[in-house]
């Protein structure tokens, strides 16, 4: 029976392989034994019963949360040739009545439904009478109050599925700790049942924790460079979401709000727009997401902190379902955290402990220096094997950004001890830099001896740094009046036994490019995005054609493939990932002519699946010369006044000369090295095309002040070097 498991994964699916963990649980269920399946979001938990479904005699019954997770899954399985229907509240009488004649008669070979609705007893009547072999349970977290969706109903459960002896019992979920498992076969008795926990890392996700510093402007600037990505931005509160949706939507992007406080028809409206890429992002409450299973989802942002990891994780486990490269950012802030507190407060007993350890595991996380998986990982009860994931913003900034503060911190540390430790950081930035306000002098603080004596930071940097003490452990924030106390570890940097080092702005919202080339395959990296675009709109007409989601045609992975591969023929359609008989006799044809139309106006040879690695020459010369070849080979600006032992300006200085001489530059490389967001980039080109690049002042002025020299004179370079090429 295995070998025709795998023979269905590749004819009806198009995948050559299966996904760690999914043949063993496969085979468990196709020899009637109970199974418990701890998978991530995106893992590929429904192959695990829907080709067992489609090697039984009998019906698959499928239990699941919600009705909109129910009509995609059935769509899905249309689209693929498998019969599957659904009984639920939201079909006609009509379509009901045509619904339980084709489970009755056998022609449905998978039956979803709601535990409400599996407790009907018409319903019962109805499966009473027929062969079931398989009682899938999907969500099975909600089954256990230890879950973060605990739903009474799912406890009925246990007693439904005495009504078929004879099937095996499949329970799957993506988000359980070790309690909740055993929560899950304790209350449905799977006594002797085998339990597969694939690893909760989820390697496609890049994991991104920013402080919130005007939080509308960083989601902009996050955004500006991901026009047309489809996203989920989470917010607190109501009015959080409805204000956020109204900026972005002022902004120009293609927005929908989602909360409770909308009708229901106008919920459904929206959720649906979104599933079907007629809007790009959905700005919503925790209310949004549990029934949503778009695989292309590429970026999920938290406004604000949730309330704990288990809901944090299944709403990033929202991107990146297909597979690809998808973000995953939090703005995280002291005062979300003291919201959150004052909510637990509210709470008793056993709750009230519950969620102090809760929110106790989140701030570790959030919190952490070391690489994001390791506590993500720990809380699920997985040991991460690595130091480094390459995917989160600690991993990536560790070997580039980190600096030695400990000077700073001394100043900063001093200046709370000898103001009386009642004050918070943007008092204690005031005396360091000698300002005149009012209250410094009311307080006599001028004459303090930490008075004016951090002019090398600016205020914003400052501010940075009293973040990056909190993280560390070497201040706290009184709850009360948020004034600033120094800690043990705090008092051992004073005193010069304990070093300060770390990434001083954690503002920046846009800062995963350099992951992309370890997480990445080729495929991924270098597939044709004109012909993806062309992809795209063709699979759009189709689906609005059947009244269906755009990647229940095909996944973006395929047309990624697609516009990589350039298959000129149904053979080669036919090894395209995720291309099997049904949707290759059904849509092949379409998209290959598409493919090859494209390939005859560009001149495109079909792609073979080797690609030779070009080789660079390295020669010796002058100083700027070879500046300017090792710059070239990827040393960035910063390696390099390192390597020479010189300062940043000069190895600008090398590289304009090096220009100069008719030489090519790499721009991006460049671009890399300037720590300001897309968007400021544009409004600083945009200045130079208007008043010239060759003079910094005009451009200084032009800005109002806003952009300082530095950034200005890399800038200037990347200009020259961009309009050179």
């Amino acid at each position: 029976m295995f070998k025709q498991a795998k023979s269905i994964l590749k004819e009806t699916f198009g995948y050559d392989e299966f996904r760690p963990l999914q043949g063993e649980a496969i085979k468990k269920v196709l020899q009637k034994k109970d199974t418990l399946v701890i998978m991530p979001t995106g893992g590929g938990k429904s192959i695990c019963y829907q080709i067992p479904a489609m090697i039984f005699d009998g019906l698959t019954i499928v239990v699941s949360p919600l009705i909109s997770l129910m009509k995609d899954q059935v769509d899905q399985l249309n689209q693929f040739g498998i019969p599957a229907v659904v009984l639920n509240s939201s079909l006609s009488d009509q379509q009901y009545g045509i619904n339980v004649s084709k489970v009755r008669s056998g022609e449905a070979k998978m039956l979803y439904v709601a535990p409400e609705t599996l407790m009907m007893p018409r319903v019962r009547d109805l499966l009473s009478t027929l062969n079931v072999d398989c009682f899938t349970i999907d969500e099975a977290h909600c089954i256990s109050e230890w879950g973060h969706d605990f739903r009474p109903d799912y406890r009925q459960l246990a007693r439904i599925r005495e009504d078929f002896p004879d099937a095996v019992c499949l329970a799957l979920t993506a988000t359980a700790t070790p309690r909740v498992r055993d929560d899950i076969k304790s209350i449905l008795e799977l006594k002797d049942s085998e339990t597969f926990v694939a690893s909760f890392d989820r390697e496609n996700l890049f994991l991104n924790v920013v402080d919130k510093d005007g939080p509308v402007d960083q989601i902009l600037d996050f955004l500006y460079t991901r026009k047309g990505q489809s996203g989920i931005i989470y917010c607190f509160s109501r009015r959080q979401t409805d204000e956020l949706y109204q900026d972005l939507k002022d902004e120009g992007h293609s927005v929908r709000p989602y909360h409770a406080g909308l009708s229901e028809h106008q919920r459904e409206t929206y959720q649906n727009a979104f599933i079907r890429d007629d809007i790009d992002i959905i700005v919503a409450t925790v209310a949004f997401g549990m029934g949503i299973d778009k695989p292309d989802v590429r970026f999920v942002i938290h406004h604000d902190m949730p309330q704990n990891i288990e809901s944090y994780y299944q709403q990033i486990g929202r991107a990146g379902r297909d597979g690809l490269k998808s973000n995953c950012l939090l703005l995280y802030s002291h005062s979300d955290k003291q919201k959150i507190n004052y909510f637990i407060n509210q709470k008793e007993g056993e709750e009230k402990e519950v969620a102090k350890k809760h929110l106790d595991d989140l701030i570790n996380y959030l919190e952490t220096t070391d690489c994001r998986r390791i506590p993500l990982m720990s809380y699920f009860g997985e040991t991460y094997q690595n130091r480094e994931c390459g995917m989160c913003d600690n991993c990536t900034s560790m070997s580039e950004a980190m600096e030695d503060l400990t000077v700073q911190a001394q100043k900063f540390l001093s200046c709370i001890v000898r103001s009386g430790e009642k004050y918070g950081a943007n008092h204690i930035t005031d005396i360091l830099r000698g300002s005149k306000a009012k209250k410094i002098l009311e307080n006599d603080h001028q004459n303090l001896s930490t008075y004016n004596i951090g002019k090398e930071f600016d205020r914003d940097q400052w501010i940075q740094l009293s973040r990056l003490l909190v993280r560390n452990n070497m201040i706290e924030k009184d709850p009360q009046y948020g004034s600033l106390l120094l800690t043990d570890e705090g008092r051992l940097v004073l005193k010069d036994k304990a070093r300060v080092n770390g990434v001083l702005d954690r503002t920046q919202t846009a800062v995963d490019g350099s992951a992309a080339a370890r997480t990445s395959d080729e495929v991924e990296n270098r597939y044709d995005e004109n012909l993806f675009e062309e992809l795209r709109k063709k699979r759009k007409e189709i689906a609005d054609e059947q009244d269906v989601p755009p990647y229940v045609i095909f996944p973006d992975t395929t047309l990624m493939e697609m516009a990589f591969y350039f298959p000129q023929d149904e053979e080669s359609m036919m090894g395209i990932y995720g291309v099997g008989d049904a949707k290759n006799k059904k849509y092949g044809s379409k998209f290959l002519k598409i493919v090859k139309e494209y390939c005859s106006e560009n001149d495109i040879e079909e792609r073979k699946r080797e690609i030779k690695k070009k080789t660079k020459k390295k020669s010796s010369s002058k100083k700027h010369e070879q500046i300017g070849i090792d710059f070239n080979e990827g040393k960035s600006i910063d390696h390099l006044a390192e390597e020479h032992g010189v300062k940043i300006p000069t190895i600008l200085k090398h590289l304009k000369t090096y220009l100069d001489e008719g030489n090519d530059l790499d721009a991006e490389g460049i671009l890399k090295s300037c720590d300001l967001s897309q968007r400021k980039v544009d409004e600083v080109m945009e200045s130079m095309d208007k008043v010239g690049p060759e003079l910094l002042k005009p451009i200084y002025e032009d800005l109002n002040k806003s952009v300082g020299y530095s950034e200005l004179r890399m800038l200037q370079l990347y200009h020259m070097a961009k309009n050179d090429s």
